[in-house]
Parts: C-alpha cells; sequence; structure tokens
C-alpha cells in the first residue's frame, strides 16, 4: 500500500517553500506527498512552480468555507489572530481530507512553545524574561502578541496555540542540531516543560531551496550576471523578506539607507520595495537625487525581489543585511555569509539575539526599535563587516556554521538521521515514546 504523509502549510511562501523541501526529501525515501492549502493569491506562484517541477506532489486546495474570513493586513498582531481563526474554520475541512487519505499523517505548522502569564510581557519593557536552556531575552522582544493585554483575543490565541505543541506526537524543525546545541538540549531536559512531557523534536534542517522566495529563476536573473562582474566577497546584499503589507521601511528610512550605502564605498545590491507594499516601486522619486548616477556600476538597486538563495550563494557576495526571518537567517548561514541584523516584526528580534549571541556570525543595526536606522549606522556598520576585524572574525564563523549546515544534510549528517528516525517511527505505526513513556497525540508539528 501506497504510504502518503500530508503536509499542511501556512499561507506564505516563506512557509510553503521550506515544506516543499521537506516533500521533496520525502518523494526520494518513496513516500507519496499530498499538499492541502487554503486557497490564497500569495501562493499561486509558488504553486506553479511545485506544480511543475515535482509532478508526483497532489495538490489539494481545501474547499471554501462560508463566510471565508478575510486577513487583516495592517499589522502582524492583527494577522496572527486572524490567521490562527481562519485555520479554526478549516480544521473540519482538513479533517475530512485526512480521513480520505488512508496511513496519512499531518504536518501542520504552529507558533512556538509557552504559557500564559498572568501580566503582560509589555510591563516588563526591555526587562529580562528568563526561558529554560536560553539566554536571557528583552520582553520587548518577544512575539507582539505577547506584549498585548492579557485579556485581548491576539494574545488568548497565542497562548491557546502555544500550550498545545505538547499534545502532537512529534515537532520537525527546519535546523540543524549544531546549529542550535544549547536548545536542543534544552527540549530534550525534563525540566523543559514542567508537569508536562514535551513530543520528541526532529532537527531535520536545513531546508533550502534553491531561490528565494519561490519565483522561477529562468532566464538567469539581470542581478547574478551583475554580480558576477564583481570581486570576491566585496558586495553588501540588502534584502528584507516578502511581507510589504503593513510598510516595512518609510521613505525617509529608504533615503537614511541610500545616503549610507553611498557613503560606505562599497559595492552592494539592494532589493527595494514601495513603502507600504503599493505596487512597483518609483526609484528616482524614493532615493535621494544622484544617488543612482553617483552609484552606477558600484550598486545595483533591484525592484521587489531577487533570488536570495542564488545572491547569498554567489562568490561575490561578502555580507548580508536582513530582517531576520528564520528562512533568510537559515539562507545567511547556509551560504556561509556574515549578517547585519534589522528584525522588523514577530519572532525576528528573538532571531536576532540568536544570531548575535549565540551563533556571533551576525551584528545588530542600532536603531531600528526606535523606527529609523540612520545613515551615519548604515555606513559604520557596511565598514566594520567589510574593513575590519572583526568583521573578518564574523566571516571565519559564517564559514564554520556553513561547514555544519552542509554536514547536517550530507549522508550520514544529523538531518538526514532526524528525517530518517522520524519516518521510522511513522511506519511503524506505533505511540511514539520519549524516555520510555508513551506519548499520544495526531498531528506532526513542524515549527
Amino acid at each position: 500500500m501506497e504510504k502518503t504523509i500530508v503536509l499542511y502549510p501556512g499561507l506564505g511562501v516563506g512557509h510553503f517553500n521550506p515544506m516543499m523541501q521537506l516533500a521533496a526529501a520525502l518523494l526520494e525515501r518513496g513516500y507519496a506527498v499530498t499538499v492541502a492549502l487554503i486557497g490564497h493569491d500569495s501562493l499561486a506562484a509558488a504553486v506553479r512552480r511545485v506544480a511543475s517541477s515535482m509532478p508526483s506532489v497532489r495538490i489539494h486546495t481545501l474547499p471554501p468555507v462560508q463566510d471565508h474570513p478575510a486577513l487583516a493586513l495592517d499589522g502582524p498582531s492583527s494577522l496572527l489572530l486572524s490567521y490562527l481563526r481562519l485555520l479554526d474554520r478549516y480544521n473540519g475541512r482538513l479533517h475530512y481530507l485526512l480521513c480520505s487519505t488512508r496511513r496519512a499523517h499531518a504536518l501542520h505548522s504552529v507558533l512556538g512553545d509557552g504559557e500564559s502569564r498572568r501580566k503582560g510581557s509589555r510591563e516588563l519593557g526591555d526587562g529580562p524574561v528568563e526561558f529554560f536552556g536560553l539566554p536571557p531575552v528583552p520582553a520587548s522582544h518577544l512575539l507582539a502578541e505577547l506584549l498585548e493585554d492579557p485579556e485581548s483575543d491576539a494574545y488568548k490565541a497565542t497562548m491557546a496555540a502555544m500550550y498545545r505543541i505538547p499534545e502532537a506526537s512529534g515537532i520537525l524543525v527546519n535546523t540543524f542540531r549544531s546549529l542550535e546545541a544549547r536548545a536542543v538540549a534544552a527540549l530534550r531536559d525534563p525540566r523543559c516543560l514542567p508537569g508536562r512531557v514535551l513530543p520528541p523534536v526532529y532537527c531535520v534542517g536545513p531546508l533550502i531551496g534553491s531561490s528565494g522566495d519561490g519565483e522561477a529563476t529562468s532566464p538567469r536573473h539581470e542581478c547574478l550576471a551583475w554580480l558576477d562582474g564583481q570581486p570576491d566577497r566585496s558586495v553588501v546584499f540588502l534584502c528584507f523578506g516578502s511581507m510589504t503589507n503593513w510598510g516595512l521601511q518609510s521613505e525617509e528610512q529608504l533615503g537614511e539607507m541610500a545616503v549610507g550605502l553611498d557613503n560606505s564605498g562599497h559595492r552592494f545590491l539592494w532589493v527595494v520595495r514601495a513603502p507600504g507594499g503599493d505596487g512597483v516601486p518609483d526609484l528616482s522619486a524614493l532615493l535621494p537625487g544622484g544617488f543612482l548616477e553617483r552609484t552606477d556600476g558600484r550598486g545595483l538597486v533591484v525592484k521587489l525581489w531577487a533570488p536570495q538563495v542564488d545572491v547569498l550563494r554567489h562568490r561575490a557576495t561578502g555580507a548580508f543585511v536582513t530582517h531576520c526571518g528564520w528562512n533568510s537567517a537559515l539562507e545567511g548561514v547556509t551560504a556561509g555569509v556574515p549578517m547585519l541584523c534589522w528584525p522588523m516584526y514577530a519572532e525576528q528580534r528573538m532571531n536576532k539575539l540568536f544570531m548575535v549571541e549565540e551563533m556571533r556570525v551576525a551584528v545588530e543595526m542600532v536603531g531600528w526599535q526606535q523606527g529609523l536606522v540612520k545613515a551615519g549606522e548604515v555606513e559604520g556598520k557596511v565598514r566594520m563587516i567589510m574593513e575590519s576585524e572583526e568583521g573578518r572574525e564574523l566571516r571565519v564563523r559564517a564559514a564554520a556554521q556553513k561547514e555544519g549546515a552542509a554536514v547536517a544534510w550530507n549522508d550520514g549528517g544529523s538531518g538526514r538521521a532526524a528525517l530518517a528516525q522520524f519516518l521510522a517511527e511513522v511506519d511503524s505505526r506505533q505511540p511514539l515514546a520519549r524516555d520510555g513513556e508513551a506519548i499520544d497525540g495526531e498531528l506532526w508539528q513542524p515549527v
């Protein structure tokens, strides 16, 4: 009988693409893969790519529910709350699909881990919050939903989702063991979740595609040809992810960045989106007068999108200015490129702490918390990472992490071994055990 695994990715390409890398790994091992989707225009191009490159993957769009709730796009917090409500509305449709697929196991993206507090974390300001197995985290760096009033819908929904994680049979994580050794060890410690049993955690990464956000890269993007003409490790790459619906960078901020890059004297490749995500940016109107002319040849400004993974792996790329989304962080690590951290929303502030303090392959762009990184900071940090001894040390550590990522996904590596262990336990059709104890639950949950 054909063994089928059902994947249930989130609505954004940042969730969909790594899940499709998992799909490819499952296909290689002889499993049939069905992808359950909630219909959403943002995934259309990525879905077409998968249909073309992996025709054996079955794409199943769940039938629409009555009064399909719209996603709120006026900020990350409202988006998460409406997203959780949307998933709740589609649970019946997903259940029907699973019941019709023999020997199926659902892999369902969730948020993370935590438990309720009696007061909101906002009251703590930048005061440290202690988590087992992690360095202290400033309260201001937590998810925005956890900084809400504890009686708010966003706070309650987020905490409810987190609290249910231990009900899963297992958790797949897109990381590799050596990258997060301390956290992995903590998750295996009974003290991690007092009074409850955490299900097995499988570090099956790094799951990285060949291009940044799911768009086709044929013909070859113009920016790659431009990089071909640049010296090795000489270009600073600036790219801030695919979420544009709530105005990630203002026109003022774009101007400060332009001045900083101009004054740094270094080569750069910069992906620019219009403030508020309103269509194709008008570079002549958004950027300072004469900027494009002065930096012609030394810099290249690309509108909307560039093939991020391919750019990061190019020999000419020497540094990466990133919003610290986990996909981007992992892509920087696997490319061995030192990073400048500029977090914006969701868990990116926590990722920034990890990249700077634990991985030690990045430094922070000062000013993001105040909403404006000044030109002098951009210039100074670009010069630091490209010219200084500190920058050289970052590059050495980044190269070491790149090697660790490669080893993890090679034959016999930790990522492949974790996936093999997961599949063996799925095939056994027995309750999973951790330290000799039976684990109940039905969902396999990658985070």
